[in-house]
Order: C-alpha cells, then sequence, then structure tokens
C-alpha cells in the first residue's frame, strides 16, 4: 500500500484543481488507467494509474485544490496485502523506500537510512511523464548544506521528451545528493535528502512561544509558519500565478471570495493599493529628490538589462525547433492561390453556419481541401521512423493549426478531417482556438498531428519559410490575401483575391516534383471549391 504522488505535471506548476475522478474508493483498476483530471494554469491533464491495484482512498474532493509532490490517492498493490499487515505491527524498522506510511498531507519521502532520528528525509523523483521511467541529472541548482525555499527549483533533469524542473516540496536544508551531474535518476527513486525546516529547529520554535513576537531576530523560525498560512489560503491556480508574476505574498491579500478565497479582483485591487499609499507616506525629502540623485538614477536605470527566462510552452517549442531544424533537410515552395471564390461562397455558407450555430472562416476550407489533396499524394501525410528507414503512412489525417496561445506557441489538431463535414471542421476549428488562447488545450488535443497549417497572414506576413513540425514531414504558412491586378481570359485587367502559401517539407521523402503536384491538386479545390463536393465521401 502506497500513496500516489501528484508528479510534476508542468514546468512552474505547484498546484493544480481536481475537476474530475473517474474512480471511486475500493475501484480495481489497471495500469495507465486514467484516474483523475486536474486542470492547471495551462490545460486539462490526466493523471494515469501508476500500476495494477485498488484505490484505498482518494485525499481530494472535486473542486479541491491539490499540491504538486503531496499524496493525491492511496493505491494497494496486487502483492502488497502482505505487505501491509506487516506494516501494521510496531517491529517494522525498515520502510520501503517508496514511502508506505500512514497517510498524511505531506509530499511523498521516506526517512533516510543513514540517520538516527527522524529528522532527514528523502525526496522521491515523481512520475514526470507517462513512459518515463529514467532521467539524466544535468545540473544541480543547490549544494549540499544549503537552505532551499518550497517550490524553489532543485535541480535540472532531462528525459527523451522534454528538460524537466524539479522543485522542492518544502523548505529545509539539503544534506545529501544522491547523483552527480549527467548520471541517470531512475523515477520512484531517492533524488535527495533534506531535513524540513520545522524539523531542523524544533526547539527554538517551541521553547518560548510567548516570546515569539517581540523576537525580531529569528527569522528562520517565522518562515515556516508563514509558508503554512500560505498553503491554507484558498486560491485557484490561475489567481496564484497573477500573484507569482506580480511578486507579491498571498497572505497579504484579503479574500473576498467563500471561506476567504482570493480572487481576480482582490489581486487587483491589492495591485492598486500600493500606487496610493506612497504619495501621502512619503516624507518631503523623499518625494523631491535632488537633481544629481535624480540624474544618477535614470543614468542606472538606462544600463540596465532585463533578464526573463526561457520556460514552460516557451522553452518547449525552441528545444522542438532546434531538432526539427537541424536533423530535418527543409526545402520551401511558394505558389499564389486565387481565393476570389473561396469567399464568395464563404459569405454565401456564413449566415446559414451562424444559424446553426458555428463559427465558418476560411480554415475550414483549407483542411477539407488539404485532407481530400492527401488521399491523392499520402506520403504528405506519412512520417518516417527515427533512422530513416521506413515510411510510415497514417490513415487519419490529423491537420494541426498553429496558435498563438495564452502560454506560447502551441499546435492543437483536428482529428480525423477527411471525415467530417465543413461545419464539424469548423466547430473543431473554434474548440481548439479558444482552447489555445485560454490556456486550457488538453495534451490529447496536442498529440497525433499528421500535417500542419500556420497562419502568419493573420499578422500580415506574405512570404514565410515555416518549420516542419516534427515527425510531420510537411507544413505550410498561408500569408495574408491582397487584392491584386490579374489577367482573365478576354485579356483584361480584373480585381482578383489572391493567397500566398510557402510550404516546407521534409526533403529525405519529398521532392519538389511531389509537393508541386499535391500543391497544384490542393489549389484546384480552393479556386473551385464546388469542386470538392465531387470528392467528398
Amino acid at each position: 500500500m502506497s500513496d500516489f504522488i501528484l508528479p510534476d505535471i508542468g514546468e512552474g506548476i505547484v498546484e493544480c484543481e481536481l475537476v474530475k475522478w473517474l474512480v471511486s474508493e475500493g475501484d480495481l483498476i489497471e495500469e495507465d488507467q486514467p484516474v483523475a483530471e486536474v486542470m492547471t494554469d495551462k490545460a486539462l491533464v490526466e493523471i494515469p494509474a501508476p500500476y495494477k491495484g485498488r484505490v484505498t482512498r482518494l485525499y481530494h474532493k472535486e473542486g479541491d485544490i491539490a499540491k504538486v509532490h503531496a499524496p493525491l490517492f492511496e493505491l494497494v498493490g496486487e502483492d502488497d496485502s502482505g505487505d501491509s499487515v506487516a506494516q501494521a505491527t510496531p517491529d517494522a524498522k525498515e520502510p520501503q523506500p517508496s514511502g508506505e506510511q500512514p497517510p498524511t498531507p505531506a509530499p511523498k519521502t521516506v526517512s533516510a537510512p543513514n540517520q538516527g532520528d527522524d529528522a532527514t528525509e528523502d525526496f522521491i523523483l515523481p512520475d514526470i511523464g507517462e513512459g518515463i521511467v529514467e532521467c539524466e541529472v544535468v545540473e544541480w541548482r543547490v549544494a549540499e548544506g544549503d537552505e532551499i525555499e518550497e517550490d524553489q527549483p532543485v535541480v535540472d533533469v532531462m528525459t527523451d521528451k522534454a528538460m524537466v524542473e524539479i522543485t522542492a516540496p518544502k523548505a529545509g536544508r539539503v544534506t545529501k545528493l544522491y547523483h552527480q551531474q549527467q548520471e541517470m535518476a531512475q523515477v520512484h527513486s531517492p533524488l535527495f535528502a533534506f531535513i524540513p525546516r520545522e524539523r531542523d529547529e524544533p526547539v527554538e520554535s517551541k521553547a518560548k512561544p510567548s516570546q515569539a513576537p517581540a523576537q525580531d531576530s529569528a527569522p528562520a523560525a517565522a518562515q515556516p509558519a508563514t509558508a503554512q498560512n500560505r498553503q491554507r489560503i484558498p486560491a485557484s491556480p490561475a489567481v496564484r500565478r497573477l500573484v507569482r508574476e506580480h511578486s507579491l505574498n498571498l497572505a497579504d491579500i484579503n479574500g473576498s471570495g467563500k471561506d476567504g478565497r482570493v480572487l481576480k479582483a482582490d489581486v487587483l485591487a491589492h495591485l492598486e493599493k500600493p500606487a496610493a499609499q506612497p504619495a501621502s507616506q512619503a516624507t518631503p525629502a523623499e518625494s523631491k529628490p535632488t537633481p544629481a540623485s535624480d540624474g544618477r538614477r535614470r543614468a542606472a536605470g538606462e544600463q540596465e538589462v532585463r533578464v526573463e527566462p526561457i520556460k514552460g510552452m516557451k522553452a518547449a517549442m525552441a528545444r522542438k525547433m532546434v531538432t526539427s531544424a537541424s536533423t530535418i533537410p527543409h526545402f520551401i515552395y511558394s505558389e499564389d492561390i486565387d481565393v476570389t471564390d473561396l469567399l464568395a461562397l464563404r459569405e454565401k455558407l456564413k449566415v446559414e453556419a451562424e444559424a446553426r450555430g458555428s463559427r465558418l472562416t476560411l480554415m475550414p476550407f483549407f483542411m477539407k481541401s488539404m485532407a481530400l489533396a492527401v488521399q491523392d499524394f499520402p506520403v504528405l501525410n506519412s512520417r518516417v521512423n527515427d533512422d530513416c528507414t521506413e515510411i510510415h503512412y497514417l490513415s487519419q489525417c490529423n491537420i494541426g493549426m498553429a496558435v498563438d496561445g495564452k502560454s506560447g506557441l502551441i499546435v492543437p489538431n483536428v482529428k480525423s478531417v477527411e471525415s467530417l463535414t465543413l461545419l464539424g471542421v469548423a466547430d473543431e476549428v473554434a474548440r481548439l482556438t479558444e482552447a489555445a488562447r485560454s490556456g486550457r488545450v488538453s495534451q490529447e488535443d496536442l498529440q497525433g498531428g499528421t500535417i500542419s497549417i500556420s497562419n502568419i497572414g493573420a499578422l500580415g506576413g506574405t512570404y514565410a519559410s515555416p518549420i516542419i513540425n516534427a515527425p510531420e514531414v510537411a507544413i505550410v504558412a498561408l500569408g495574408r490575401t491582397q487584392k491584386l491586378p490579374r489577367f482573365d481570359a478576354s485579356g483584361q485587367v480584373v480585381e482578383r483575391a489572391i493567397l500566398t502559401v510557402s510550404w516546407a517539407g521534409d526533403h529525405r521523402i519529398i521532392d519538389g516534383g511531389t509537393i508541386a503536384r499535391f500543391c497544384n491538386r490542393w489549389k484546384s479545390y480552393l479556386e473551385s471549391p464546388q469542386s470538392m463536393l465531387l470528392h467528398m465521401g
């Protein structure tokens, strides 16, 4: 029997909202079976079971805030029936590394075997991604003997998918690092040992409680109380993120919600207070700096450089784009498409689509025509294996669209475009766009893409050289539509709506002729949209 510790579910995320339990206490579950859905500031995440067993306890109710590195539910494995009886006896001296202790709200840690008391705890490396069993220790951010604060970055580890930042579960002092840099660390094994601050100084915090308010020289004893109070203040992950962005203390903000919950309006109101207070509290000397000192501050300010770490979605995008650009030989193919008739058709259909509750943009036409063209050129909807010895032709056309979302550039995809109606594609495009811009795209919507579209023209660009979203083999960038002069069949100059597109192809399996013929087929559907009716299933 052991507690399932909520793992790191995103860089910088320390808590999440439990949206829905997918199991109940007493249920038998299989390995990797979805157990719960949690909502972070960025997306809806599904938590799978680490192994087969029986759920004996759920530590949170739906709507509660769950902390990363804290127990989420209790699970009894298939072969744990004998172990649980043995743990109930007082003679058990060596607890298992998996943290088989009575359920508590503390993070998953176990007593270090080399200590005579229970002051030192081992930090157990949590699940850091589905199917990942080990990772490389890239860089330690702390050393043995260092003091750490709750949620302070401790170490960077690299999996086969991404770089992950491991944070401290609570404040304390690091006593041992179990791995050197570049060594491999196993998931569910000790990563470092530390002494929690409340255990490190138990005498000072309990000896003279009546004198605690008068002792200004004991900041170490005051910090744990502050941390504990902060944990008890109810607030959503989005509100806590806003508090962190403005370097505020949640305990200093008066919550107006139920049970003292801090709302976004409370944070904004708190931000307005400091702006009004300095004017009334400042002394005349402080409010009127001398010209010399003002000039020195201005000169120093001009020399300051603001440094912002690359993290979250931006860091993931950076790594993925570097890998794609450095491992896939790209080539670019551009073409002009006359979308005059397409715009006219869309205007005719838009009213009927809105009557049905759908918003019909040009994107559904681009996607549907692309899915039709792929049927004749399936290599555009394929991928290659790691050593580029096989081409895997994919049965579904899952078309991704790049969206400049709240947390960075992401590419959700519309599944099985070939089998959806035009309105069905339009509804999916609207759903994914709204989810991306609000930062709530699910992992399922981000996985399984087969070919991508980047609508750079929405921002005013005409040409682009897009980078392939690996493991896909092609991507197209749509430029802005321009009204340009063209000759008609009788040689007269007429105004036409011209869209410039730029394709990037994987030159290992796609040659120029193939992408040109594919683009011509796609272009014919867009320039004569009624012709798509002949090919729709």
